[in-house]
């Protein structure tokens, strides 16, 4: 393990933090491929939704992303003095996620197209698990710095993934918003792009950004993190293309949820 990865030993509270990561993202992608959904999106629904106080999903959205991206602008500002190498890895953990964050609220300024509402609590438990996530990540790779470096660089790569997966992130979320007006509550099959061969190449190009992060970092939160979020996306992919199906008659069978001619 110490080729690839700081040592995981180092902090049994990110030991800790990372079991239960993994953990709580087994059980929300068991619950996508069983049917139990989180109630966003098109899996919204008030009849499904226990929540009596809703958002519009624009100001729900940014109630989930901006506590975050302030975390990690003020955590920058605060590191900023010690670790302005642009090379040291927490200095690049920490703009890659201010980055990430950044760009999340500009598609809900600027980019997607909305139509359904989200609970106010379900928007405040994201809200929260991304403050904490973003917080982890950071405090992981601040405790990683005063340890031996792995014996293997994976930064270039991991940059190398970040901005492909960021970038074909956005561009096939600028291919979703093309689909309808705003207000527009009607669905239709998404084309154009990776979309002529899986239903979410967004998850996908996420995925790769999250593994770019990951790699980046090589501390063992930022790895269960990247593998429990792959997760959590493939099952919701999973949940999405049944939906398409069930929803069109006239889906296209041969496009699969996530990995192109494979599931």
């Amino acid at each position: 393990m110490p080729t690839f990865l700081f040592s995981p030993f180092s902090s049994p509270f990110i030991l800790a933090l990372s079991s239960l990561i993994m953990l709580s993202t087994l059980v929300l992608a068991t619950s996508e491929f069983l049917g139990r959904h989180l109630q966003y999106s098109k899996f919204w629904s008030p009849k499904n939704s226990s929540n009596k106080i809703h958002l519009p999903s624009r100001s729900a959205m940014l109630l989930c992303y901006v506590p975050a991206f302030a975390v990690a602008s003020i955590s920058l500002f605060l590191l900023l003095p010690r670790y302005n190498n642009s090379s040291t890895r927490i200095f690049l953990i920490n703009s890659l996620l201010l980055i990430h964050f950044f760009k999340r609220i500009f598609e809900v300024v600027f980019v997607h197209k909305y139509s359904n509402k989200m609970g106010l609590s379900d928007a405040i438990i994201a809200s929260i698990t991304y403050i904490l996530l973003t917080g982890s990540t950071i405090y992981s790779q601040m405790v990683a710095q005063d340890l031996a470096e792995p014996q293997i660089d994976l930064r270039a790569a991991g940059l190398a993934m970040y901005w492909i997966g960021i970038t074909g992130n956005l561009y096939h979320h600028v291919l979703l918003s093309k689909l309808r007006k705003e207000g527009d509550r009607e669905y239709r099959i998404p084309r154009g792009g990776m979309f002529e061969v899986i239903v979410c190449p967004h998850y996908l190009f996420e995925m790769v950004e999250f593994l770019g992060i990951a790699f980046v970092s090589q501390t063992l939160f930022a790895m269960v993190f990247a593998i429990g979020s792959a997760l959590f996306l493939i099952g919701r992919s999973y949940a999405t293309r049944n939906w398409y199906v069930s929803k069109f008659e006239d889906f296209p069978r041969h496009v699969k949820a996530i990995l192109p001619f494979v599931f």
